[in-house]
């Protein structure tokens, strides 16, 4: 039932912990009206003729004792995405890890060390304490971007435009789908110029990677930095086949992004993400109603009301009223 579904979303780790951004953003001082505006993926810093970009990822704990080998990989990964996201291209990143001795750290450095050469991503530094009584990981990134896709740029009439590479399998018992990996270094750094290509062509203008908020989460962060509301048909959503509905929208996809496009643009961007072989649909609308629901056809329910309740607390006060041209 689509109620069951409606509260398992609203409820979940993954939401609720991007909840807990609006804490730190508030005893910090900062928001989405800040000098650099802060809720996006990375911070975009006004450079000349474009703009630097930098981000940080930080993993936790259990993860990292985990899956060591992949927290490292993913370190890299998931910092690379949070740039294609912008519209940007990476520069280079840095590591921060912690580990009890030699041993504890071999794993996460070499999964590191992987995905920094796969993506073609030098790795320039960092901070390194083996000495301490457990494993921890933090990875930050600097990229460049000519121009931008935000959180903050979603106009209602827009629709939402979901691009997911389906070719992997779970890295279990995670969350994580997996589809970088076992991919040649070609060709995820061509399917990651997707991003920086729609956005220098002017084909959208917000963007936003599927993250741990899986992707209805996202598309609640996406929607109150950009003080719209948006409409998802979970239905409609590009799933793997033998996965369950209700696992997948919880995922957290090596490859997964979601777009506000206008709906003159949607075969041409579509047609960009197909020719790489990565799955890609319309998957709802961009609305003026300062919700985000979900619909099966047949029933619709509301995952989050930001007239009642803020999540990052990012974003206009009030909604945006301005329409897609």
């Amino acid at each position: 039932m689509l109620s069951m579904l409606a509260e398992t979303l609203r409820t979940s780790h993954g939401l609720k912990a991007k909840a807990d951004i609006a804490l730190a953003a508030a005893r910090l001082g900062i928001s989405g009206l800040s000098a650099v505006p802060v809720g996006d993926d990375c911070a975009a810093i006004p450079d000349g003729d474009g703009y630097l970009l930098f981000a940080i990822e930080g993993f936790m704990n259990e993860f990292v004792a985990g899956d060591p080998w992949f927290a490292g990989w993913c370190g890299v990964m998931v910092n690379i995405s949070d740039i294609a996201a912008m519209g940007g291209r990476p520069i280079a990143v840095i590591d921060a890890i912690w580990a009890d001795g030699e041993e504890q750290a071999s794993p996460v450095l070499e999964g590191l060390r992987a995905a920094s050469e796969r993506f073609g991503v030098p790795l320039v530094g960092g901070h390194t304490n083996i000495r301490t009584d457990r494993g921890q990981l933090s990875v930050a990134i600097l990229g460049r971007a000519k121009r931008l896709l935000t959180s903050f740029d979603a106009v209602p009439g827009e629709r939402l435009i979901a691009a997911i590479d389906l070719r992997g399998a779970y890295r279990e018992p995670f969350a994580n789908w997996q589809a970088a990996i076992d991919a040649p270094g070609e060709r995820l750094r061509a399917d990651l110029e997707l991003l920086p290509l729609i956005a220098e062509s002017g084909l959208a203008r917000a963007a936003k990677d599927i993250s741990q908020g899986g992707i209805v989460g996202t598309a609640a962060m996406l929607a109150e930095c950009s003080g719209v509301g948006i409409a998802i048909d979970v239905l409609a959503v590009p799933r793997p086949d033998g996965v369950e509905l209700r696992r997948w929208l919880l995922s957290f996809p090596s490859y997964g992004y979601l777009l506000a496009v206008r709906p003159a643009d949607i075969p041409a961007v579509t047609a960009l993400f197909a020719a790489r072989g990565i799955a890609s649909a319309d998957i709802g609308a961009i609305t003026a109603d300062r919700r985000v629901t979900i619909t099966d056809g047949s029933a619709t329910e509301t995952i989050w009301d930001f007239a009642r309740q803020s999540l990052l607390g990012f974003g206009p006060a009030g909604g945006k009223a301005e329409a897609a041209a």
